[in-house]
C-alpha cells in the first residue's frame, strides 16, 4: 500500500507562502482588484402571472423541475413561483406527494 507521504509542516508552509507571493504578483501585474460576482439569491421572473401561465400551458405535467427547465430558472425559484400561483388560485395540485407535486392550470 504505497501512496504519497504527508509533507512536513515546513514544506507545506513554504508552498503556501510561494502561492501567496505568486498571487500578489499577478494582482500587481494586472493592477486590477478582482471582485466576486454578486448574484441576487432568488429572483422571480419579471413576467406577469398570465404570461407565465401561457408559457406553462403546453406542458403535460407542471412540476417544479419542468417549470425550472422551461423558464430557465433555479428549482428553488420555480418552487417559490408555483407556491405563489397556488396561493393566488391560478393553479391547483392534482397529484404527487412528499413535496414533489404535480400542478394543473385552473380553468376559469
Amino acid at each position: 500500500m504505497g501512496g504519497v507521504k504527508k509533507k512536513p509542516i515546513s514544506a507545506m508552509e513554504k508552498m503556501q507562502r510561494r502561492l501567496q507571493e505568486e498571487e500578489e504578483r499577478r494582482r500587481k501585474k494586472k493592477g486590477v482588484v478582482v471582485q466576486k460576482k454578486k448574484e441576487s439569491p432568488h429572483v422571480l421572473p419579471t413576467a406577469s402571472d398570465e404570461e407565465v401561465l401561457k408559457m406553462l400551458a403546453p406542458l403535460k405535467a407542471i412540476t417544479v423541475y419542468t417549470v425550472a427547465r422551461t423558464l430557465n430558472i433555479k428549482a428553488s425559484v420555480a418552487n417559490q413561483l408555483l407556491r405563489n400561483l397556488l396561493q393566488k388560485g391560478k393553479i391547483e395540485k392534482v397529484g404527487g406527494f412528499s413535496g414533489h407535486y404535480v400542478y394543473a392550470i385552473k380553468e376559469a
